[in-house]
C-alpha cells in the first residue's frame, strides 16, 4: 500500500496550460470551504498551500447503543502543514473520550496518535484527485487506544457537477488494531465513502454524507453511517460548522445519533 501511495503520489494532472480556463479549486477567498478535512469523515482532496497551516478541531456528543448512554469527544485536533510539491503533513492529536453508559462505570481515556503525509495529484476541468496514507501510532489510553501500528491508505476524488455542487468519493483500506482492553487483535477493512456538498450562496455550504467499513473491530463485520451538516465562512481563514450523524447499520462509533460542532482555520 505504501509502495502504490507513492507511486500515486509521482503523478501530476493540472490544466493543459496556464491559459487554460480550469481554476484552482483549493485557491481563492472560499478556499476554507474546501480545503479542511472535517467535518466530514471523507478527507478533502486539496492540500494546505504551502507555507500555510491548518487547525481543524471539532467537539462531538452521542449517545450510545444498548445499553444506552451518552459520549462526548474532544478536542479533535488535527495540524495539516503545507510542504512543497502539492504534499502536506498531518498530525492528528489525541483524542479525549468519556462515555457514561447507562448501568455500566463510566470510562474515559485519550485515542492514539496519528500522523499522515497527503499528496494532492492535481485538477483538470471539473476533477480534483489525492491520495494519502494515515499511520495510527501504538499509543493512547487502554480502553481507547491502538496497541499496534495502524495503516490506513485512500485515495479521494472530487467532481463538481455545477459551480455549486459537487460529488466526492474516497475509496480506502485500513489495517489496525483494537484497544488494549479490547485485547488488540488485529484487523483490516475497506472503507468507502461518498460526500454531496451543496453551495447555495458564496460562504455557506451544505452536506451528506455515507461512510462505512466492511470491518468495525476484529469480532465485528460492517457498519454504515451516514451524516450532515452546515458549514460558514467567517473569513477567508476562519469556518465554522455543525453536524448530525445516525447509525445506519452495524456497529460503527458505537452510537445511535450524534451531534457536533468544529472551528478551522488558516494561518
Amino acid at each position: 500500500m505504501i509502495l502504490a501511495f507513492f507511486f500515486l503520489s509521482s503523478v501530476y494532472v493540472y490544466a493543459e496550460s496556464p491559459e487554460a480556463s480550469v481554476s484552482d479549486p483549493c485557491a481563492g477567498p472560499l478556499a476554507m470551504l474546501a480545503i479542511p478535512d472535517g467535518p466530514t469523515v471523507a478527507y478533502s482532496a486539496c492540500v494546505v498551500p504551502f507555507g500555510h497551516v491548518v487547525l481543524e478541531t471539532d467537539f462531538q456528543h452521542a449517545y450510545l447503543r444498548a445499553p444506552g448512554g451518552a459520549a462526548c469527544n474532544y478536542p479533535q485536533a488535527e495540524i495539516r502543514i503545507g510542504l512543497p510539491a502539492n504534499n502536506e503533513f498531518v498530525v492528528l492529536v489525541p483524542n479525549y473520550n468519556h462515555q457514561r453508559p447507562i448501568g455500566a462505570p463510566s470510562s474515559s481515556g485519550f485515542s492514539a496518535t496519528t500522523i499522515a503525509v497527503k499528496h494532492e495529484i492535481g485538477y483538470i476541468d471539473k476533477w480534483l484527485g489525492a491520495v494519502e496514507a494515515l499511520f495510527t501510532l501504538p499509543s493512547g489510553s487502554k480502553a481507547f487506544g491502538s496497541q499496534g501500528l495502524g495503516v490506513d491508505v485512500h485515495g479521494t476524488v472530487t467532481y463538481s457537477l455545477t459551480d455549486t455542487i459537487a460529488l466526492t468519493l474516497q475509496l480506502g483500506v485500513s489495517s489496525e488494531t483494537g484497544s488494549d482492553l479490547s485485547g488488540g487483535r488485529r484487523f483490516t477493512s475497506f472503507n468507502p465513502i461518498i460526500v454531496a456538498t451543496w453551495q447555495p450562496i458564496p460562504k455557506l455550504q451544505f452536506y451528506d454524507e455515507i461512510f462505512g467499513q466492511t470491518k468495525t473491530t476484529a469480532i465485528e463485520g460492517k457498519g454504515f453511517n451516514m451524516d450532515g451538516g452546515i458549514q460558514y465562512l467567517i473569513t477567508p481563514s476562519w469556518e465554522v460548522d455543525v453536524e448530525e450523524g445516525v447509525r445506519l447499520t452495524g456497529n460503527l462509533g458505537g452510537f445511535t445519533h450524534y451531534y457536533g460542532f468544529g472551528i478551522r482555520f488558516l494561518f
